[in-house]
């Protein structure tokens, strides 16, 4: 989507930023994993295909990716974007006759980042942005059916089981966003600040020149 392209997200332990060019080989090395292959459902893909569906997910008007950086190595101007990212986290507006209907799908990547809240946070940040700015009034996740923290994560966030598809091996939660879902995002996700994209990695560039100079006479 290009409503995101110069879109910033900083929560408590992790900023979002669009997925660019830059970021394609470290999400390619992550998805030679079978593991990973499985839990999201994928194929392998050549790094060319992968740029190919960098293209496709930052153009098409379907699709809304963020990738996950640590906030906290990302707080460093010197070190490069890449190395700090963990994971993407997606919208997907799967019904053509019905945008407000949207499949979230997350992935953090980086095994040390699992089990801290992590996941928790940027859904809540993804979810709360998707009412915001996408009008969402109701989203989906499909999980497969033996990846039970992720199940786990969603039912805690008030999704409730809607279908089981043993063909696919994946269940299907869903919740509708009311204004008990509203206040619960406010809460939870109210902290989150928007910043310029753009902006934000000229002054990192800007820091880490300085850094590598050293200050001026």
């Amino acid at each position: 989507m290009k409503i995101n392209e110069n879109t910033l997200l900083e929560g408590h332990k992790v900023v979002l930023v669009p997925y660019n060019v830059e970021h394609v080989p470290r999400y390619h090395e992550w998805m030679k994993s079978a593991e990973l292959q499985q839990l999201t459902a994928s194929e392998p893909l050549t790094l060319e295909q992968e740029y190919d569906m960098q293209r496709s997910w930052r153009e098409d008007a379907d699709k809304c990716t963020f990738i996950i950086l640590d906030k906290r190595r990302w707080a460093d101007s010197g070190a490069e974007e890449a190395q700090c990212m963990i994971g993407d986290v997606n919208i997907f507006l799967t019904d053509p006759t019905d945008p407000s209907l949207a499949e979230l799908e997350i992935m953090i990547a980086e095994p040390s980042y699992r089990g801290r809240g992590i996941g928790k946070e940027v859904t809540q940040m993804m979810m709360h942005y998707g009412v915001t700015k996408l009008g969402i009034s109701r989203f989906q996740a499909k999980i497969g059916l033996d990846n039970d923290v992720s199940i786990a994560m969603f039912k805690k966030l008030h999704f409730q089981q809607v279908s089981v598809c043993q063909v696919f091996k994946e269940v299907t939660l869903e919740t509708a966003v009311d204004e008990s879902l509203r206040r619960r995002l406010s809460q939870h996700a109210g902290h989150v600040t928007e910043r310029d994209y753009r902006a934000a990695r000229g002054g990192r560039r800007d820091a880490a020149s300085q850094a590598a100079t050293g200050p001026l006479p």
